[in-house]
């Protein structure tokens, strides 16, 4: 059985690209293509049909990651279609729960710093308007937070329940 995690931002072409690049690569270093499935959206339309930021992109390439994608706007259908949900941010979170008032997918949407192993942030700064320092802190924090949701992922793929 394949688990499905979205990653969402605000715009979908810094945070939540990032997250489901280096999610990706942490997947394919563990060979485990196929087992867990990635995909990120954005709770704005702003950049819908845009790629990755060349800053972010750049940050990410300096830790031989490369962002692949385009921006996309998340949609209600995505609540069920997705096993997680990981928000970059409580306004994120928010933007996301507003998209099922009755509750029924609530369980399976977490701020993706829940899952960092090392740092202590409770959400993932938005660095667009920031310099470079910005953006390679978030790909170092994003590293920290995937490596931890993946091995959340696989302890639950062991045991029946999340």
């Amino acid at each position: 059985m394949t688990t499905k995690l979205l990653f969402v931002c605000l715009g979908n072409i810094c945070r939540s690209p990032s997250a489901e690049n280096i999610m990706n690569h942490l997947i394919a270093q563990r060979q485990l293509e196929g087992e867990v499935v990635c995909d990120s959206a954005g709770t704005a339309s702003y950049h819908v049909g845009s790629p990755p930021d060349s800053r972010m992109a750049a940050a990410a390439r300096r830790r031989g990651i490369t962002l692949k994608g385009r921006a996309r706007q998340l949609q209600a259908a995505d609540l069920e279609a997705f096993d997680w949900i990981l928000a970059m941010d409580r306004d994120n979170l928010a933007g996301i729960l507003a998209l099922d008032p009755e509750g029924r997918y609530h369980d399976r949407i977490k701020l993706i710093c829940n899952f960092c192993q090392h740092h202590q942030d409770q959400e993932v700064p938005d660095p667009y308007y920031g310099g470079e320092a910005g953006f390679d802190y978030v790909i170092e924090l994003l590293m920290d937070a995937c490596d931890g949701l993946l091995t959340h992922v696989l302890e639950a793929r062991r045991s029946p329940q999340r």
